[in-house]
């Protein structure tokens, strides 16, 4: 086992000790701390964000979801394809889901985009089980978000991202091995505000 499994087991393991109130006061805090993070950005009023729906006891992301949407922005989310690539879907409070062909996630329906609608988003808001203060993130293990942003850094593309975590999941800088797949993410989100990481 690597030092990045042991990590998110880890994680994993504290997230599953989570009761319902913990993980809804979780959700209004990404809610809160992340339309102020959306806001903050270069812009006008309706922007467009990549964003993800956590599951089980990850952050709970739906009520960000709704807070942009009510705002005024357009939200995106993923759809797991072959070779580990995301295609996305526009999300609304209207929109069905159905279970994924490659992971145990529930995916939206509709007409799918390809990486470009990312390109052309304003933020994205990514799925972590723990980061570090120099950007190393850990994800669930699948690399679909390492290979995201490596063709958006690769097109000079990538908008401002964050990593969405709890409190205790942001670790010091260095702790998180980085390999050469990695790719670093510019601060954290969590329930309890927008942590900045030097050099971001």
């Amino acid at each position: 086992m690597t030092l990045k499994d042991e990590i998110r087991a880890g994680h994993r393991a504290r997230r599953k000790a989570l009761d319902a109130a913990q993980l809804d006061a979780a959700g209004q805090g990404i809610a809160r701390h992340g339309l102020a993070w959306a806001a903050a950005l270069p812009g006008g009023d309706s922007k467009t964000f990549a964003v993800y729906l956590g599951v089980g006891k990850e952050p709970p992301t739906k009520p960000l979801l709704e807070a942009l949407h009510e705002a005024g922005h357009r939200v995106l989310l993923p759809v797991c394809e072959d070779d580990r690539q995301l295609s996305w879907v526009e999300w609304t409070p209207l929109t069905v889901f159905h279970r994924s062909r490659f992971a145990p996630i529930d995916e939206p329906d509709g007409e799918r985009l390809d990486s470009s609608a990312v390109a052309g988003a304003d933020g994205i808001f990514l799925p972590a089980t723990a980061v570090d203060g120099s950007g190393s993130r850990i994800g669930q293990g699948g690399g679909y978000y390492d290979r995201l942003l490596g063709r958006l850094d690769a097109a000079g593309q990538r908008p401002p991202a964050v990593a969405v975590v709890y409190a205790g999941e942001v670790l010091p800088a260095g702790t998180i091995p980085a390999e050469p797949f990695d790719k670093p993410v510019s601060g954290a989100l969590t329930p309890d505000g927008e942590i900045r990481f030097a050099g971001s």
